[in-house]
């Protein structure tokens, strides 16, 4: 193309572009915008939260491209029924998809691994791809790409392979594992929404998570082209690695479904397993998360959780007994301590009035009386050495204001027989 020819085109553009026909239709795509935005901005505060449809602020959401792509569609249909050439549309229509494309995406992948740091470099590669995707398409140079890639071919297996079937397989794949990640992530999340059971409901979750990977797989490969026959070769060896190298992986997948299924623990309750004590924040397909009150988490493998004793102190009842100890001197008057160590320590916050604390003399030690200090807590997640320091601090705080001894060790020697006198000091000899 000469320099002369471009320069006729980017005139013939700016001369149409002033067109009373675009500029209507840009006034329209503008309108349409604000529409959009400020419909799906109404919605997002409606639905507060970060899901898929409305995002953090209701227009970072996938309902925004979705309305301004209908939007536009219908525009430019009944443009294009009134008899008018179409132009500003022939560039916002791609546009709008390309940020609809990259807007349901970016969510997905966000409601399906959140947290995930790849994900950010994921949306930065994704809309890069997307845009330079659209720039060659609007400058007519994408279908000779296309064009190009069907020309290069190779022999597979017998049949005829391009590089633009590669293309769309990956392209389908893509596309069809995106809708399967969508359609899970919008239905556990459901689940989890609900008022039943959350391990069931987690049970449920995780379960047809699976089911529908497993369905978008065959999907995938369907469109990929690669025949379905194939997965009973693929499944003996599948099914060889199971049992030799993955049978550990396979226990604990099957362990985390046993786990959910029997309740034998739930998410929220307090457990104690190889040592770590803590409370059951989540229960995945292959382990369980346990987070003590310190914010240390555990990641515990679920066939662990099946084979090993475990110690789950919220079984049927949340409430903990705890106990301190205590020594006082042999001359206290303990009938009339006992009652009043009792009131005390039951008003301290978190110990339960029902059971009450106890007091009990459990041994006569050397240096005094030592006494133990029963009581009971009902929120063990928030911790157990706190409410026990609050009842020392307010045990040794009664004891010294009302003068009871807290004895130390000491010791007392008696002794009997004479005391054999003290020699003279022998005087010194002259020489």
């Amino acid at each position: 193309m000469t320099e002369q020819e471009m320069t006729n085109i980017i005139t013939a553009w700016f001369g149409r572009l002033w067109q009373l026909s675009t500029l209507i239709e840009i006034v329209t795509v503008a309108v349409l915008v604000l529409l959009a935005w400020g419909i799906s901005r109404h919605l997002g505060r409606r639905h507060p939260g970060n899901g898929i449809w409305y995002g953090s602020r209701g227009v970072d959401g996938v309902v925004f491209p979705v309305l301004l792509t209908v939007g536009v569609g219908i525009a430019a249909r009944v443009h294009l029924q009134a008899g008018q050439p179409l132009f500003f549309y022939n560039l916002a229509v791609p546009l709008v998809l390309g940020l609809l494309v990259i807007r349901v995406t970016v969510r997905v992948l966000l409601a399906s691994f959140p947290g995930s740091a790849w994900v950010n470099w994921a949306e930065r590669t994704l809309s890069w791809g997307v845009w330079v995707l659209l720039l060659l398409w609007l400058t007519h140079i994408l279908p000779g790409i296309l064009h190009l890639m069907e020309d290069i071919t190779w022999t597979m297996g017998g049949t005829q392979v391009s590089v633009r079937n590669v293309f769309d397989a990956v392209v389908s794949t893509l596309l069809i594992m995106l809708v399967v990640m969508w359609l899970s992530s919008a239905i556990e999340s459901r689940l989890l929404r609900s008022s039943s059971n959350l391990s069931v409901r987690k049970m449920a979750a995780n379960a047809l998570r699976s089911v529908l990977i497993f369905v978008g797989i065959l999907l995938a490969m369907s469109a990929a082209g690669i025949p379905l026959t194939a997965l009973s070769v693929l499944g003996g060896a599948v099914g060889v690695g199971i049992g030799l190298g993955f049978q550990k992986l396979a226990a604990n997948y099957v362990s985390g479904f046993v786990i959910l299924a029997e309740q034998s623990v739930r998410i929220g309750d307090h457990v104690r397993v190889d040592n770590f004590e803590g409370r059951i924040t989540n229960i995945n397909t292959r382990y369980t998360v346990l987070r003590t009150p310190g914010g240390i988490e555990s990641i515990v493998p679920n066939e662990m959780m099946v084979t090993n004793r475990i110690e789950n102190i919220s079984f049927t009842d949340s409430r903990v007994a705890l106990n301190t100890r205590v020594s006082v001197g042999y001359e206290t008057d303990l009938d009339a301590l006992f009652p009043q160590l009792v009131e005390l320590v039951r008003a301290v916050p978190r110990v339960l009035a029902d059971p009450g604390p106890s007091v009990m003399l459990i041994g006569f030690g050397a240096d005094g009386l030592d006494l133990q200090v029963n009581f009971w807590i009902g929120d063990p997640d928030n911790g157990q050495g706190n409410v026990r320091s609050d009842v020392n601090l307010a045990l040794w705080r009664f004891l010294t204001r009302n003068g009871i001894e807290i004895p130390y060790p000491q010791r007392v020697v008696h002794h009997t027989g004479s005391v054999p006198a003290a020699s003279e000091p022998t005087p010194p000899v002259a020489d």
